[in-house]
């Protein structure tokens, strides 16, 4: 029996981590976390009956130990970050999936490695902001990260066994989302509705607007480099429209390894959760007789910006990651809330990484000030 622990259980990831774990009977959920939905969050405690819940909100918490009251056995309910570090470090879990969106997932997975917990790692703003303090800790705590997402999963599922071989280069594959082909005049006037249709994945919202922008895959370039020890010179983006391929790994005989399958979330999920082992998954299987060919081409970072802006953040190290994550956070709520237009997400993040003054090798506390330094700028220079 496996235990997990869950940060953003009412998520698009965290959804998909309960239902592996409700098709799976060697896997049990002993704590979830969840940010305002707790209509949802009830019916998860009813069905997977945890030992600790955490909201956010103190008032949220208050509501919900009120309507889980007649459940039995009782759950304990906490707020704050410090139900986030509670629910991180509970000792009767094996592996903390952090699937919550944000900075907010950097010291309750600190913590959890801490605590000996390996991590399933959805949280891609935790490396991106401080990778060089997360892996260096996992390290020394003897602790697994196991990348969640499905690029970062591919990567390391192409590495089994070939540790001891050297990377020569990182294909990272891109589906090129819902504006593949599209020049900076035809996104000028884009709606909130024409970017949330991604054409292969169902995904949370900030996300898919991350896809959209090809910001997403520039954070998954910083993601890789500290998951996988290479320089952004040897990660290479490739759009592959069909999603099949999910990465690949060229190594230095020439030799490309890939992991392919059709686009399920549930498979890198479940993949963490049971590593190294693999077990049966239900859903649709790849056919190659139907499938007919897969495409590939050279991503356009002339009009989809994130992905340029990424390999620059990265180049300049430091606080600049920090920056390029905590703009785009920003601009795509706003965005999101239609108070600015698509192309606005890039004139922020632009507008910040110019204005930043770089901290060379910062600690929590600098990351945290970072963002606030960039919701402070973009708040007093966009009137929304």
């Amino acid at each position: 029996m496996k235990n997990v622990a869950i940060l953003g259980s009412t998520g698009s990831i965290g959804t998909q981590t309960l239902d592996v774990i409700r098709h799976n009977n060697d896997l049990k959920l002993v704590a979830i976390s969840a940010g305002s939905n707790i209509t949802l969050l009830e019916e998860q405690i009813r069905e997977f009956h945890p030992e600790l819940v955490a909201v956010w909100s103190e008032s949220k918490a208050k509501e919900l130990r009120v309507a889980i009251a007649d459940v039995q056995p009782a759950c304990k309910v906490v707020s704050g970050m410090d139900g986030l570090l509670e629910v991180s470090t509970i000792s009767s879990s094996d592996i903390l999936v952090t699937a919550v969106v944000g900075m907010i997932g950097i010291r309750p997975t600190i913590a959890a490695i801490k605590a000996g917990k390996d991590i399933g790692l959805a949280n891609k703003e935790t490396l991106v902001t401080a990778g060089h303090i997360i892996m260096p800790l996992a390290k020394e705590y003897n602790v697994s990260i196991l990348p969640v997402d499905s690029e970062h999963s591919a990567i390391f599922q192409c590495l089994n066994g070939e540790r001891e071989n050297s990377i020569h280069k990182i294909l990272l594959t891109a589906s090129g989302g819902p504006f593949r082909g599209k020049t900076r005049k035809d996104l000028e006037l884009v709606t909130l509705d024409q970017a949330l249709r991604h054409p292969n994945w169902s995904m949370g919202k900030k996300i898919t607007i991350d896809s959209a922008t090809m910001v997403n895959k520039g954070l998954e370039v910083i993601e890789a480099k500290w998951l996988f020890g290479v320089e952004p010179s040897n990660i290479e983006v490739v759009v592959q429209p069909q999603s099949v391929i999910h990465s690949m790994v060229e190594f230095e005989d020439g030799a490309v390894m890939a992991q392919l399958g059709t686009p399920d979330m549930r498979l890198p999920i479940q993949y963490a959760l049971y590593y190294p082992k693999r077990v049966f998954l239900d859903g649709r299987r790849l056919n190659f007789a139907t499938l007919g060919h897969i495409e590939f081409e050279a991503p356009d970072m002339d009009t989809f910006l994130g992905l340029k802006y990424a390999y620059e953040a990265i180049e300049a190290g430091g606080s600049m990651p920090t920056v390029l994550n905590a703009a785009n956070e920003l601009a795509v709520a706003k965005f999101l809330n239609k108070k600015v237009r698509f192309l606005e997400i890039y004139d922020m993040i632009r507008f910040c990484m110019d204005q930043h003054k770089l901290i060379p090798n910062p600690g929590v506390e600098d990351i945290l000030e970072t963002e606030q330094w960039v919701y402070e700028t973009i708040e007093s220079r966009w009137i929304s």
